[in-house]
């Protein structure tokens, strides 16, 4: 097999293995967007086993954890060892308009995909209006005329 050799690619390799370097878990790139009644969070962890994902909820704080290890080959001689292994964690502040009971999770061709329901309280609602005199029926018509507001 032969690779080519680009010393352009080459440094933007370099570069990017040297800054990813840091200790400690790496980020995940995720998307998150809202579909009717529920958040979704799709989160790309290809190559990572199922078993080694985690997603806790600890009051109002989602965090997703997960690990690629380092494929074994004893006596192997590489030529490129591009893709990264380690530990991937995120955290995401969940706010109170959410169902944290509700939340669900599947983990389905390295992708995984948490959907959070927004809590019934949180959901809009429309409030009647009603008037404090008795007998008008209960709808109160409202004026915007400044005369109305200093009778």
């Amino acid at each position: 097999m032969a690779l080519s050799f680009d010393p352009f690619t080459e440094l933007d390799r370099l570069a990017g293995t040297l800054l990813s370097q840091r200790q400690g878990p790496k980020a995940m790139p995720v998307d998150l967007y809202r579909e009717g009644d529920q958040y979704v969070l799709a989160a790309d962890l290809p190559g990572i086993d199922r078993g080694s994902v985690d997603v806790d909820v600890d009051g109002q704080l989602l965090t997703i954890t997960a690990r690629r290890t380092a494929g074994d080959h004893a006596g192997a001689t590489w030529l490129a060892q591009e893709r990264p292994h380690g530990s991937y964690r995120r955290q995401f502040s969940l706010g109170d308009g959410v169902d944290t009971e509700g939340i669900t999770a599947n983990y389905d061709n390295g992708v995984l995909s948490v959907v959070i329901p927004v809590s019934q309280r949180a959901k809009p609602r429309r409030i009647e209006v009603g008037s404090a005199r008795s007998g008008d029926g209960g709808a109160q018509q409202l004026s915007a005329s400044p005369e109305a507001a200093t009778a």
